[in-house]
């Protein structure tokens, strides 16, 4: 694993980086809140036969927050990071994405298509707002006000950041709670602060994922989260708009949450493997 950054508009951009160059690219793009590390069992699964590359987003990790609340809106991320695949020399390349990672990832997909060969969805890019209960005020409230929050020890920071859902628990999931981490006067922060929060959730009910449906190639696969059982009917009814609408191919995960990449690595490393063409010796 290798970690550097890059500049970006002037702007600090840090990248993670697994295999080696020559092999086929996979770009992987997180959640909100998350890191680049949210790959990294995957990344490490992968890197015999892919050149790997994820990024920290604006405002979280190790890569500078955007000054203004509307280059968080989908065209201009799209050109940002458009600008970070250019800047690392990447021409074509599989797109693997998580939660709010994926909504950009389709918004990219929509106007870059020529660049993607493949698109896995990790529990993301199906949530549409508009069929949302919550208000885009009420929602960004919310970030705003929850990325600020504290605790007062690293345990029970873990327990909140990362196992507080998630079944197993690793080494690998230690490093990527470490990633997540601010620490200030004795108290464990989220890295990524209320500003980056709400206005991720402005921008995505600014630009709802639904009106891009039909613009999208056929050929994207949403693997989508199973628990908690009490979210599963509004979950498959979204999935089910997505399906209809992308022609896409949705793949439900057992006993996964939200972070089933985190829940079900092996899983989904046999799913990506599959659909990207590895051929494992022996097999």
């Amino acid at each position: 694993m290798n970690r550097y950054c890059i500049k970006i508009g002037g702007k600090d951009v840090r990248v993670t980086e697994w295999g080696e160059s020559g092999n086929p690219v996979v770009f992987c793009l997180h959640g909100l809140g998350s890191t680049s590390l949210s790959f990294i069992e995957i990344a490490e699964g992968l890197k015999n036969d892919f050149h790997i590359f994820a990024v920290d987003a604006p405002g979280h990790g190790q890569t500078d927050p955007f000054d203004r609340e509307e280059d968080y809106e989908m065209p201009e991320m799209v050109e940002w990071l458009d600008k970070v695949i250019d800047t690392l020399h990447i021409e074509r390349f599989y797109f693997l994405s998580h939660s709010w990672g994926s909504f950009v990832a389709l918004f990219y997909v929509k106007n870059y298509r020529e660049k993607v060969l493949g698109s896995i969805l990790l529990d993301g890019g199906y949530q549409s707002k508009r069929e949302s209960k919550q208000s885009m005020d009420e929602e960004a409230a919310f970030y705003e006000v929850d990325f600020e929050d504290y605790v007062e020890t690293w345990e029970e920071f873990k327990e909140q950041a990362v196992y507080g859902s998630v079944s197993r628990r690793s080494a690998a999931l230690d490093r990527a709670a470490e990633d997540l981490v601010l620490k200030k006067d004795g108290r464990f922060y989220w890295h990524a602060r209320g500003y980056t929060g709400s206005s991720i959730v402005k921008a995505m009910h600014k630009h709802d994922i639904v009106d891009i449906y039909h613009e999208l190639p056929s050929d994207i696969l949403l693997l989508r989260a199973t628990l908690p059982s009490n979210r599963e009917q509004e979950r498959r009814r979204m999935a089910g708009i997505f399906e209809e609408k992308t022609i896409g191919i949705v793949k439900d995960i057992p006993e996964s949450t939200h972070m089933l990449h985190w829940d079900q690595p092996d899983y989904i490393l046999s799913i990506i493997e599959q659909n990207w063409n590895v051929i494992k010796e022996g097999n």
